[in-house]
């Protein structure tokens, strides 16, 4: 039986108490952080204390500038004592996603990514969703909480990167959010915050992935070597999806002892979270929707496969295990 969302509010709420002190734990991107703040508007006085955290660096421009902009508030994982908190919250992620989560056993768990068979006292995972935000507006809106103007910006921000303005993996449900935050929204401080996703820091991984492109039938690879941060393999895979005639970017770079690879495609082809799976998961993690997926391996599980200190043999070994697998037509 479907449930309504006031339903889904109701047992929400039922997981907490007035004395809880809750820890939010997100691997931090526009979906994730305004999805947070969407769960700790939620919960104002309704709990003891809602504290976000983040395990991953946040280097990126834009996401820099939407947690300043938007005040998030946010604090790295390794700067909290989780010792007062009793009750922890995942939202856009799962204890899967990332081996920093290990050490978490969440109460909630609040997702749009595919299922990876976790188990949580309390878990809404919309798979078809385009974003996580939608299902948090959704929340807020059984509520009958008016977000502020600047939680409504960043949901309705994040809605438009995770479906890339609607281009991507989406439904009706993130339509109906996205016009909803609309009328809240202040659409100048969204377009601040979307203007500032490069830095000149960033220009020099561009210029590489020119000089080393390789194009084989509509598919295109970059391989960027040692990366500052591995988003800039995602800005680079979005970049490439947009030259005429590319229906596949796969972009890899190597960041925190891990090859880390990004997977785009038109959504025309063949499912790119599967490609991911398939080709790179009994490796390390690997995953994610039909036109979006992402891989990271550790060098650990690289040293008797490949040598993933030479570039050409290392895109060498990427191009062929692609296009051995799901990824041709």
């Amino acid at each position: 039986m479907k449930l309504s969302g006031v339903e889904k509010l109701r047992r929400l709420y039922n997981q907490f108490a007035g004395d809880d002190n809750v820890l939010i734990v997100i691997n931090a991107d526009p979906d994730a952080i305004a999805s947070a703040m969407a769960f700790k508007r939620l919960f104002w006085r309704k709990v003891a204390s809602v504290t976000i955290s983040h395990i991953n660096t946040i280097k990126r421009p834009d996401n820099l500038a939407m947690i300043r902009l938007l005040g998030a508030g946010i604090i790295h994982i390794q700067k909290i004592d989780q010792t007062p908190y009793n009750k922890f919250v995942m939202v856009d992620s799962q204890p899967d996603h990332n081996e920093a989560f290990a050490v978490f056993t969440p109460n909630v768990i609040i997702d749009h990514h595919p299922h990876t068979d976790v188990k949580a006292p309390f878990m809404d995972i919309r798979p078809k969703y385009g974003a996580t935000a939608s299902i948090m507006t959704e929340y807020l809106r059984a509520a009958k909480i008016k977000p502020s103007k600047k939680l409504a910006t960043g949901l309705f921000y994040a809605i438009k990167t995770d479906t890339s303005n609607f281009e991507r993996q989406t439904i009706i449900e993130d339509i109906r959010a996205f016009q909803f935050l609309y009328r809240h929204a202040n659409l100048h401080l969204a377009r601040k915050i979307e203007q500032s996703e490069l830095t000149p820091g960033f220009l020099k991984y561009y210029k590489r992935a020119l000089e080393n492109k390789r194009m084989r039938k509509g598919r295109i690879f970059a391989y960027l070597g040692p990366v500052v941060n591995p988003d800039i393999c995602v800005l680079i895979a979005d970049f490439f999806m947009r030259v005429h005639s590319v229906n596949w970017s796969i972009v890899s770079g190597l960041y925190d002892k891990k090859l880390i690879l990004v997977f785009r495609n038109d959504g025309l082809r063949k499912n790119a979270g599967n490609v991911a799976k398939h080709g790179f998961g009994s490796l390390g993690s690997a995953g994610g929707h039909k036109s979006m997926a992402r891989a990271e391996i550790p060098f650990t599980n690289l040293h008797e496969i490949i040598d993933y200190k030479d570039d050409t043999k290392l895109l060498n070994w990427i191009i062929d295990k692609i296009e051995k697998g799901a990824g041709k037509k």
